[in-house]
């Protein structure tokens, strides 16, 4: 059954936790093998992960650079970086706005990613700008974003959620054309900027960790949500997990779940 029952209980824990244990690898990390496939990391590359959340991105980094390169990962997100530094000891890891890095005089990158994260960050312009202090000459970006969920129809489905909490600005799909990150680059300062939609089949083995994050996201990004109190926010969360139930039963696969989920990849040089 995809609502099984485990020993272990994924409803609780820190968020961050549940992100790394449940999402991270079948969600996160075929994004960053991509975004390295069309990059090309070299010995000696010194790689900067924006908004790295758990740090997948940093980690995969590292993989293909051993001990030949350096890795350094920036997010806000104290909570998330506290869990990548248990994963990933040997990684630098520091807690930073993108629209202000807290980089050492000088200090640059000769490439930089920046996967999911963009959505999020209130003054896209200045984490642009920030992006390109932070290349050196002849650097490389990569930036990835979400597509917009009307295009995914797993995450539309989910967002019947709705009917329960009214209107969801759901950030994380919110600057899903490509054409205007590749704009926001160009006005930082990048070229040869180009862009292009990568679709992938993910498959979970349990959908229920993914449905009731989902589900808090959703709940946490509306207003109505935002406004309750912590025992009445997590009723809520129930509920819509259990009225979401079919949505997941229609995306069965095996024991699992699978769908198809689509991404821009923006690259450009410095």
């Amino acid at each position: 059954m995809l609502f099984r029952k485990r020993a272990l209980d994924y409803g609780s824990g820190k968020f961050s936790e549940m992100y790394e244990r449940w999402l991270v690898g079948p969600l996160f990390r075929p994004w960053a093998e991509v975004t390295f496939e069309e990059l090309k990391l070299s010995p000696g590359h010194r790689v900067l992960d924006i908004a790295c959340g758990t740090g997948i991105v940093a980690r995969v980094a590292r993989e293909r650079l051993g001990a030949a390169g350096y890795v350094l990962g920036i997010d806000i997100n104290a909570d998330m970086l506290a869990v990548a530094r248990t994963v990933a000891p040997d990684i630098d890891w520091r807690v930073g706005n993108a629209g202000a890095l807290p980089l050492h005089d000088g200090e640059q990158f000769d490439v930089i990613v920046c996967q999911q994260g963009l959505q999020f960050f209130p003054d896209k312009s200045a984490a642009a700008a920030e992006m390109r202090r932070a290349l050196a000459q002849g650097g490389r970006l990569a930036v990835a974003t979400w597509r917009p969920d009307d295009e995914i129809p797993f995450f539309r489905d989910l967002r019947r959620a709705e009917r329960l909490l009214g209107p969801v600005v759901d950030l994380r799909h919110s600057f899903g054309n490509a054409a205007l990150i590749e704009a926001l680059l160009r006005d930082a300062g990048f070229h040869d900027v180009r862009s292009r939609t990568i679709s992938r089949r993910i498959r979970l083995e349990d959908g229920a960790p993914l449905l009731r994050l989902n589900t808090m996201a959703l709940v946490g990004m509306s207003a109505a949500g935002k406004a309750m109190a912590d025992q009445e926010r997590k009723h809520v969360v129930e509920d819509i997990m259990s009225g979401s139930a079919p949505v997941l039963q229609s995306y069965a696969d095996g024991s699992g779940v699978a769908f198809e989920l689509s991404s821009n990849l923006v690259t450009a040089k410095g």
